[in-house]
């Protein structure tokens, strides 16, 4: 969240003490349509959170998807983003967010693989 703000606050007020745009995001995607999807990532990663906090919800609820398929995703997503800082360290903010995204999805992956383990 606090790098989707300090895109903001660059890109639409000036801040200068803040890295330039440039260092913030990669350009893959423009920033119009960008922004809108690191809100709605942002807002589904809190209701995954609300959900696990009160142990009960949507996204709490062990589901074999979530506990597999997420899991190999997390880890390919996990793996692009490491061989990208290692052979193109071009954007550090967003590569290091990656990271942080990619260990998100793992915990969450591990947390239904392991509630769904039939020796618990």
């Amino acid at each position: 969240m606090l790098r989707v703000v300090g895109q903001v606050l660059v890109a639409f007020f000036d801040v200068s003490f803040l890295p330039p745009m440039e260092a913030w995001y990669s350009g893959l995607m423009p920033y119009p349509y960008l922004l809108p999807s690191q809100i709605v990532l942002i807002a589904v990663m809190a209701k995954i959170c609300v959900d696990f906090t009160r142990e009960r919800g949507y996204f709490y609820e062990p589901k074999r998807w979530l506990g597999g398929e997420l899991l190999w995703f997390g880890g390919i997503y996990l793996a692009a983003m490491i061989a990208r800082a290692v052979f193109l360290w071009d954007h550090p903010i967003p590569i290091v967010f990656h990271w942080v995204l990619a260990a998100f999805v793992l915990t969450v992956a591990l947390s239904h693989r392991r509630r769904l383990s039939p020796s618990r």
